[in-house]
């Protein structure tokens, strides 16, 4: 036989890795596998994941069954079964409430406010922490930024309240100098700029995390590369760095656009009696103060599932955008 003619060939190559989806029987020939024999040959990695999901089931999945009180009278005193039944009478209370399109718009006045000035804070906060040179420097500067987003919110509006309140730092420093005092927050026209900068010392610090871990994945040869053909630091920035964010960067603003109708509860319930319902009202604290306070469970849940559909319809038109672009985004294109 000549020499080599074993090894050519699928079936020669014994100590070839079979495909996922694959067998390799007594024989060496490779075949495709049933589902009986995949199960059998992975169920202890299945087995693993069995908590993973009866918690996914239950307490996602699960509660999604709720959603039918939207389309009742629910009392919770008669339970969901003997519920009378009203259609989408919610639903048609909920598009001629003034107060829920007041929520919404304040809501989504905070989501694109933030997009744009809070969004790109963690990706540039990656870059010049992936720019330092000492590791034990770069430690210390990562824990500092990590630190705030395991403050509550009643914490950060403390802090913030001590510094830019009526008696904070910053008015008793003005009026030590002959200037009259500033009370921040409790200054609806600058409300928005408040909640965008708590987001940004909170969250800014951990939202670099998923950044840092996408700047460590970038092949170095592509810098060294770079500066061989004589591009300086800025330009490789610009044609390596940013391109080699740009599939994280496109996920992540489609998952923030399919989250745009929820900003948050805390942050603005604690907020609202300071600057007024009209600047601090957004769609969770709505549904609190609208139906969880006043026992209209149906009218709540109508506006929850309100936000949800539309909350999905912009992640797949967002997704779908993505694709334009030639990115993959949440899902592979078929």
């Amino acid at each position: 036989m000549p020499d080599g003619s074993v090894g050519s060939g699928a079936a020669g190559d014994l100590t070839a890795p079979a495909a996922p989806d694959t067998i390799q029987d007594t024989g060496g020939r490779v075949r495709r596998a049933t589902l009986r024999a995949r199960l059998r040959r992975d169920w202890q990695l299945l087995l693993m994941t069995v908590p993973a999901i009866g918690l996914l089931l239950v307490f996602h999945y699960v509660p999604l069954l709720g959603n039918v009180i939207a389309f009742q009278d629910y009392s919770p005193y008669v339970g969901i079964k003997d519920s009378p039944w009203v259609g989408v009478a919610n639903f048609q209370w909920l598009m001629l409430d003034e107060s829920f399109w007041d929520a919404t718009l304040n809501t989504l006045t905070i989501t694109a406010f933030q997009l744009v000035f809070y969004f790109p804070v963690p990706i540039v906060l990656a870059v010049l922490l992936d720019s330092v040179i000492r590791p034990r420097l770069r430690l210390l500067i990562q824990s500092v930024v990590y630190m705030p987003h395991f403050f509550s919110w009643v914490l950060v509006v403390t802090l913030f309240q001590q510094m830019f309140g009526g008696a904070g730092l910053l008015a008793q420093t003005l009026r030590d100098h002959g200037y009259a005092g500033l009370d921040i927050m409790t200054n609806p026209d600058t409300f928005l700029l408040l909640v965008t900068g708590e987001t940004i010392w909170k969250d800014a610090g951990w939202g670099a995390i998923i950044f840092l871990a996408a700047l460590a994945a970038i092949d170095q040869n592509l810098y060294e590369a770079a500066a061989v053909d004589g591009a300086g630091r800025w330009r490789r920035l610009w044609h390596v760095t940013l391109p080699g964010l740009r599939p994280v960067v496109i996920l992540l603003l489609i998952l923030r656009l399919g989250d745009a109708l929820n900003v948050g509860f805390e942050q603005f319930f604690i907020q609202r009696d300071a600057v007024g319902r009209d600047a601090a009202e957004v769609l969770d604290t709505f549904v609190y103060w609208r139906t969880l306070l006043t026992g209209e469970w149906s009218y709540g849940a109508a506006a929850g599932l309100v936000k949800g559909v539309v909350g999905l319809i912009l992640i797949l038109v967002a997704n779908k955008v993505a694709h334009r672009f030639g990115e993959q985004g949440i899902y592979k294109r078929s």
